[in-house]
């Protein structure tokens, strides 16, 4: 099984280290790419500073970053031919039913809120990637 190309936009570091840790945990072969922002995610994506960067298999959306939130975002990922097919994940501490829906309106493909333990966080991170990686069909690319 090839290792799956995971982009992860957090800008709190403590999020990004316990997220690292939950998939480190949740052992499946993956590469965890993160950007701290919205701006740096559209970079990433676009290849804007280095060409040989991957195409993540899915995106791990965080709502509250600075420069361009996670909504704007999405937004701009769904209106983009070339990158409108990769799944994007909302993984946000917002439980606020307004994001839910602006989330599923952009076309997210899942809204998860982050959950307060630990445990369950490793928890949720490991059936993400039992259903992502294991179970669903993904893209190899825009066409």
């Amino acid at each position: 099984m090839r290792a799956i190309e995971i982009l992860l936009t957090e800008d709190n570091p403590a999020d990004i280290l316990l997220t690292e840790e939950a998939f480190e945990e949740a052992d499946f072969p993956h590469r965890l790419h993160v950007a701290r922002d919205g701006v740096e995610a559209l970079t990433f994506l676009r290849r804007e500073e280095n060409g040989e960067l991957p195409t993540p298999d899915v995106i791990l959306l965080d709502l509250n970053m600075p420069r361009l939130s996670g909504l704007e975002l999405l937004d701009i990922l769904k209106e983009d031919p070339q990158l409108q097919h990769i799944p994007v994940i909302v993984l946000t501490t917002s439980r606020a039913e307004e994001d839910v829906w602006r989330s599923y309106k952009l076309h997210a493909n899942a809204y998860i809120p982050k959950p307060v333990s630990i445990g369950e966080f490793v928890e949720v991170i490991r059936s993400l990637g039992n259903f992502w990686f294991s179970v669903a069909a993904l893209p190899s690319g825009p066409r």
